[in-house]
């Protein structure tokens, strides 16, 4: 299933939905802070990318809030993150084609731009 996890309040997720022209394409939106991921969904997300520290947001105000920043968190730990808090969730996550494009880098929008375009 092509799908993108994004936050509706974010300028960024909102541009790049734009310039990706994604409302146009077969993608199913899930704006994560009104509908949770669950954890099937984060499951699922982990096997594409290979770990959970790739889908973690460690730029979250909440993570230096909560002082994550000064704990060795492991994969356990940055599941339970995820799940608990959408803001720990690097965004957007675009699956398209079995494909994984995880955050908002240049880098990142440019590849995605190229598969789905």
């Amino acid at each position: 299933m092509n799908k993108i996890y994004f936050l509706s309040s974010c300028d960024t997720c909102r541009r790049i939905i734009s310039e990706l022209n994604l409302k146009e394409k077969n993608l199913v939106f899930q704006d994560i802070k009104t509908e949770k991921i669950t954890m099937h969904q984060l499951k699922e997300l982990k096997k594409l990318s290979g770990s959970y520290e790739a889908l973690f947001n460690k730029k979250a105000r909440k993570y230096k809030d909560l002082n994550l920043n000064e704990k060795n968190l492991n994969e356990d730990d940055m599941e339970k993150c995820i799940l608990n808090e959408y803001t720990f969730l690097k965004r957007p996550v675009i699956v398209y084609n079995n494909q994984l494009f995880i955050g908002n880098t240049k880098q990142t929008i440019n590849e995605a731009k190229k598969l789905i375009f």
